[in-house]
């Protein structure tokens, strides 16, 4: 086995030097810096036809060993993956002038199969170039006869319109897929595992949560439920502003206010009213000012009793943050803008040794890459730290300290010109690599209110979080009163259905949207029960477990029983169909992980639902299917953070 491994990764680099070479050799005959009797072309070709022939060599010699160089990838279950390579590597052979990699798509319509591949109209233009005249029908006739040899999960190929190649996918392989799953679970995409930094959520200090949290928190808890599914090592960061100018203020009020603030904190609503008389007072009051900026030095200087009251401020925070992040189940570990003072400090002594700081109007500055855009801001002309001074020292230790390959920022979208000059200036710096390091800023939309402006109380105020679960909570009893729930349940079922109701359809109404857009927040629509809503897929979970208990047997008490005696057969064309949805599984994984939009999770899960809602006569073998069609759902349930319960 391992030197089957060793062979097949052998084919892929020889593949991938194959590629670049016809790179080069296409590039010089389209007249970029050589001609023909060229002896570096000559070179060139000349290699190309090394490589081939080499490869040629350890295909042949795997073949005799009885492997196969499409399924190498077959631990991945990706479809389109595995008809990308087997089309592309018939692109290869057909057209080898061509450099071309073949595009799968899934099919809009049965009657055109299940997938396609739309190469040949590509590859038709790519030969004209060439001077050779094809149509893309000719094409994709070449490309079928160079695909004699049986692909196992295809049952035909069908030529189409102008050409395009319709993919029917085999049946009998479906059925193994689906017996694979009910006796293996789910297997995890096999991708090279990262260290993973996500940075969601970030409330204030002396503020209570609000509205603008929730897309922050609910993508970015998602986004490492994803990542963790996966095999990444994720940390997940609540970079928490508990530091600052405001604290000086506060500090100052409270002196006034509560005079025994720094044995007993007040609670934080009455926090924050204290934080928005402070800067009242600190906009209009010069002396205040004074004696709020002489908090600020006391406390950042470690004066005791100052960093005693920080504390206490912080603990009332930190409790009413954690109230709202076990309603949502949501698992944080707190940095805030205290946890970077001291790396702030030597930030700025290395870009100011390095020469990336330049003076402006008292400021220091410094520009990203080529000058573009506009730079950050990393010392004020009062001598003070910015946000984008800490933001640098964040990156700097989530690159460096925490050894970190991916970092992922899930914020607004109004931030994306921030953090595209935060990445643009740790390049620079060479804090940040690209050979060696990704990094994403995850923007969102903001919430709507169903007036289509932004989402607020009726009196103006911004909605506070404690405030929307609770609206909730209330909305989703009364949703389960209506269907007359509360009479056969229990009382902890009806509890535990109420909860999974109420933050399940807030969290579903958020992913399911594209995470670049705009939504509207209605409780009235993410309760309803049809259509692609929380509700909808809860209950379609609920009915889908109930087949099973409801067959008595070995169906309720020992599934695993059913599943070792009996073979699955996809007859009908309603089971072939569901069953065709679940295999896409890991595929839209694999997409997530390019864009890490959970809405392709979404779209996929109520697709899986309503193939479901279409079989209606239960027998052993679909309860088998109703069992593969569970496990499924509970892992996508399980990544956007949604909680079944068997009863609703």
């Amino acid at each position: 086995m391992a030197d089957f491994d060793s062979a097949t990764k052998c084919i892929r680099n020889i593949e991938k030097e194959i590629l670049l070479l016809q790179s080069e050799v296409l590039k010089t005959r389209e007249g970029l810096g050589l001609e023909d009797d060229n002896v570096e072309l000559k070179k060139l070709m000349e290699e190309n036809t090394r490589l081939k022939h080499r490869l040629e060599i350890v295909q042949s010699a795997i073949v005799q060993e009885g492997g196969s160089i499409a399924s190498s990838d077959s631990g991945n279950q990706s479809i389109v993956g595995e008809l990308q390579q087997v089309f592309t590597e018939a692109i290869q052979k057909a057209f080898p002038s061509v450099l071309v990699e073949a595009v799968i798509t899934i099919s809009s319509s049965p009657k055109f199969g299940d997938y396609q591949c739309n190469s040949a109209m590509q590859i038709a233009q790519h030969l004209k170039q060439l001077s050779v005249k094809s149509s893309p029908r000719e094409v994709a006739q070449k490309l079928v006869a160079e695909l004699q040899k049986p692909i196992p999960c295809v049952d035909r190929l069908e030529i189409a319109g102008a050409g395009y190649v319709n993919i029917f996918l085999s049946r009998s392989y479906g059925e193994q897929r689906i017996m694979s799953i009910l006796r293996h679970g789910i297997v995890v995409p096999s991708i090279e595992k990262k260290r993973v930094i996500v940075d969601f959520s970030s409330p204030n200090v002396a503020k209570e949560m609000h509205v603008g949290h929730l897309r922050s928190t609910i993508i970015g808890d998602s986004i490492c439920r994803f990542l963790e599914y996966l095999g990444h090592d994720v940390l997940r960061i609540n970079h928490i502003g508990d530091w600052g100018t405001q604290f000086g203020m506060l500090i100052a009020h409270l002196q006034d206010r509560f005079p025994n603030f720094q044995t007993e904190s007040p609670p934080i609503s009455d926090l924050q009213a204290f934080y928005k008389e402070s800067k009242v007072r600190f906009d209009s009051d010069e002396v205040f000012k004074k004696r709020a900026y002489e908090c600020v030095v006391k406390l950042q200087s470690g004066e005791l009793s100052y960093l005693k009251a920080w504390n206490l401020i912080c603990d009332v925070s930190r409790k009413e943050f954690q109230t709202i992040y076990n309603r949502l189940d949501v698992k944080l570990v707190e940095r805030g803008e205290s946890f970077y003072q001291s790396r702030m400090e030597k930030i700025v002594e290395e870009l100011k040794q390095d020469g990336f700081l330049e003076e402006d109007e008292g400021r220091l500055i410094m520009w990203g890459e080529n000058r573009a855009g506009i730079p950050l801001t990393i010392v004020k002309s009062d001598g003070g730290f910015t946000y984008d001074t800490s933001d640098m020292a964040a990156i700097k230790q989530r690159l460096q300290e925490e050894k970190a390959d991916w970092l992922i920022y899930v914020t607004d979208a109004g931030q994306a010109t921030h953090f595209q000059t935060i990445f643009s200036c740790a390049k620079r710096a060479k804090i940040l690599q690209e050979s060696k390091h990704r990094v994403d800023h995850v923007g969102f939309g903001v919430v709507l209110g169903e007036d289509g402006k932004k989402f607020k109380t009726r009196s103006g105020d911004t909605v506070k979080l404690t405030e929307l679960l609770n609206e909730g909570l209330r909305r989703a009893m009364e949703k389960l009163v209506q269907k007359e729930r509360n009479l056969v349940l229990t009382e902890e079922e009806l509890v535990a259905a109420q909860e999974s109701v109420a933050y399940g359809c807030i969290k579903y109404a958020d992913l399911s949207h594209n995470r670049n857009n705009e939504y509207v927040f209605s409780f009235d629509k993410m309760l309803e029960d049809k259509g692609n809503t929380a509700v909808y897929l809860l209950y379609a979970y609920t009915r889908i477990r109930s087949i099973a208990r409801k067959c008595g047997g070995d169906f309720a008490n020992d599934m695993q029983k059913v599943i070792d005696s009996t073979v699955i057969k996809l007859d009908h064309e309603k089971e072939w169909k569901l069953a065709k949805v679940l295999l896409r599984f890991t595929d839209v994984m694999l997409l997530i992980m390019k864009n890490l939009s959970l809405h392709h999770l979404c779209e996929f899960v109520y697709e899986i639902c309503t193939a479901f809602s279409e079989i209606i006569t239960v027998y052993p073998s679909r309860v088998l299917l109703c069992e593969a069609t569970s496990k499924v759902l509970e892992k996508c349930f399980d990544i956007l953070g949604l909680k079944p319960v068997h009863k609703i």
